[in-house]
C-alpha cells in the first residue's frame, strides 16, 4: 500500500482527496494536516510514502519551505505539489525544494492517482501544462529571471523598499539594486511598477 499525507487547510479539499485515493486498492491516507508545520511533523515521523503538498497555508510556514524541510530528512517521503497556483515562481520553487511533482487543483482524478503513484516509485510527476511551461520557459533563457530575481519581484510586488527586501533576502541595498536593473532589462521595462505588471502578466509572479 502507498501511504499518503494530505496538507492542507482545507478540510473539504482533504475530504475530497480522501475519498478520491481511498476508493483505489493501492492507495491509503494515512495521515492529515492542517498547517505546513503540521505537515512537516508529520511527513518525517516515517508513517507516509508520498506527500500531497498544498503550497498556500494559513500560517507563517508555506508549502514550498515545508517540502525543504520534508526533503532534507534522511529518508523522507517524496512530496507531490498541488495547489491552485502555476507562476513560475511557485513551480521553480516547488521543485528547488525538492517536489517529486507538481499538480493543478483541476487536474483530473486519473492524471492525480496516476502522479502519486509515480511519485511513490521515485519518478517525477509534472502536469502536462507545467512541463509546457517549463518547456517555454527553458527556449527563452535570455529573457529569463532567475529564482532570485523571481524573489525580489515578488517582494517588490508585496510592496516591500529595496531597504526591506535587502533585509528579507540578507542582502545588501546595492545587490538588491543591481538586480532590479537585470530584471528591467530582462523584462524590457523601465520601473518597478511596469515589471511587476510584465511579471505578473506572464505569469512569472502571482498576480494581485
Amino acid at each position: 500500500m502507498i501511504r499518503v499525507l494530505l496538507a492542507d487547510d482545507h478540510p473539504v479539499v482533504r475530504a475530497g482527496l480522501r475519498a478520491l485515493l481511498g476508493a483505489e486498492p493501492d492507495l491509503v491516507v494515512e495521515l492529515e494536516a492542517g498547517t505546513a508545520e503540521d505537515a512537516v511533523a508529520l511527513a518525517i515521523s516515517g508513517r507516509v510514502d508520498v506527500v500531497l503538498m498544498d503550497l498556500q497555508f494559513g500560517g507563517a510556514m508555506q508549502g514550498a519551505e515545508a517540502t525543504r524541510r520534508v526533503r532534507s530528512v534522511p529518508g523522507a517521503p517524496h512530496v507531490l505539489v498541488l495547489t491552485n497556483y502555476d507562476t513560475d515562481a511557485d513551480i521553480l520553487g516547488a521543485i528547488e525544494a525538492g517536489a517529486s511533482g507538481y499538480l493543478l487543483k483541476d487536474a483530473p482524478p486519473a492524471e492525480l492517482v496516476a502522479a502519486v503513484r509515480a511519485a511513490a516509485a521515485g519518478q517525477s510527476a509534472l502536469a502536462p501544462a507545467i512541463v509546457t511551461r517549463l518547456a517555454d520557459r527553458s527556449r527563452i533563457p535570455e529573457s529569463r529571471l532567475s529564482p532570485r530575481e523571481v524573489e525580489v519581484l515578488g517582494l517588490v510586488a508585496a510592496g516591500r523598499s529595496n531597504r526591506q527586501i535587502g533585509q528579507d533576502l540578507f542582502l545588501s541595498e546595492a545587490t538588491v539594486k543591481s538586480h532590479l536593473v537585470h530584471i528591467f532589462g530582462k523584462l524590457g521595462v523601465g520601473s518597478r511598477t511596469s515589471a511587476v505588471a510584465s511579471a505578473r502578466a506572464s505569469g512569472t509572479i502571482r498576480g494581485a
